[in-house]
């Protein structure tokens, strides 16, 4: 019987490596599920309330101790609490992120992006890659925005909502304390939502008037949250359609738009700015950018969950600078603002 030749030890070694990587990877979702779990359970808020073990979180929460102290467990081990001797637990700073009730909370972002909507879809992906756009229709039964409409998703619309609010309230921080807007007479904030973008850019600059533009249901939250930080008197929100035409204004303020459409939308937008920006006037894009293929890049991530729920995408710069360049603008700086995010400076071609 011939004698069959031992695999080299390193290439064994190197072999597991590998292999344990990719068991890292695959394991993903279950990391996801569990700190779904860590939110859904409140552990951070009742740990950093002082509940220190598992039974004490699990009477708070009416949970079984035991299966609570493995959660907690194996949330230590991914860096959200540290545990301090005696099966007692302490919040790490990243852990304290997961809290409701702190500026800066991911929990409803993790919560919406584990809930049936985005899930669901996940199951459709190959198919999306294959068909070249996403198959959310066939997961939900409608378009995602659809989905939410109906009534009997109003919960998971309203967490929906809730985690964008606090992931653009991250990246807005970054905007205003990087943006100057000496000299800008007049903003118009695309797509505004509730305003908090202009309305941050207004609070730092006395001189500056500003506006959103969003459909007809956000108009009336935008000119609240105006009140409310006592911007009233400088503020309108307008209601209208972007694809269709925007107010002048000397800036133009495009936060988390552009990853939401495809190519001609883009165009179509960028262009309609274009038309009506005043003389000297220029327009900021908000956006992640990809960086160097084949790094570890968090945008190609995001792109694929674009592509799993939304009809829009994550782009490269060359990608941005061809959107660019077809709508009759130029980026003529870029700087990052955190989380990600980067702000590309355009002026008229």
């Amino acid at each position: 019987m011939a004698r069959i030749p031992l695999t080299d030890s390193a290439e064994v070694d190197a072999a597991a490596t590998e292999a344990a990587a990719i068991l890292e990877l695959l394991t993903g979702g279950w990391v996801a599920q569990t700190l779904r779990a860590m939110a859904s359970l409140n552990v951070a808020d009742h740990v950093a309330a002082g509940a220190a073990t598992a039974e004490e979180v699990a009477e708070r929460e009416n949970a079984d101790p035991r299966t609570m102290y493995r959660l907690m467990r194996a949330v230590s081990s991914l860096g959200l609490l540290s545990h301090q001797g005696a099966r007692r637990f302490a919040l790490t700073t990243r852990g304290h992120m997961l809290r409701s009730d702190v500026p800066g909370s991911l929990r409803a972002l993790v919560l919406i992006q584990n809930e049936h909507a985005h899930w669901q879809s996940w199951e459709h992906f190959p198919d999306a890659v294959r068909a070249g756009r996403t198959q959310v229709h066939k997961a939900l039964g409608a378009d995602l925005f659809e989905y939410f409409a109906k009534p009997e998703n109003s919960a998971e619309a309203a967490l929906f909502a809730r985690a964008m609010g606090d992931l653009s309230g991250l990246v807005t921080h970054g905007v205003v304390a990087n943006v100057d807007t000496a000299g800008v007479a007049s903003a118009v904030d695309v797509g505004g939502a509730d305003g908090d973008l202009i309305l941050g850019l207004m609070a730092q600059d006395p001189g500056l008037h500003g506006q959103v533009l969003e459909l007809p249901h956000a108009v009336d939250g935008a000119l609240r949250e105006a009140r409310k930080r006592g911007l009233a008197d400088r503020f309108t929100a307008t209601a209208g359609d972007f694809f269709t035409t925007v107010p002048a204004a000397d800036l133009y303020l495009l936060k988390m738009i552009m990853h939401d459409w495809d190519d001609d939308q883009c165009t179509t937008i960028l262009r309609n700015c274009r038309e009506a920006v005043n003389e000297g006037g220029h327009a900021l894009v908000v956006e992640m950018v990809i960086g160097e293929l084949g790094r570890p890049d968090f945008a190609t991530r995001v792109d694929m969950n674009m592509l799993n729920v939304m009809h829009g995408m994550e782009r490269e710069m060359a990608e941005y600078d061809a959107l660019f360049a077809a709508s009759g603008w130029r980026r003529v700086r870029d700087f990052p603002v955190g989380g990600g995010y980067s702000v590309l400076e355009l002026v008229p071609s």
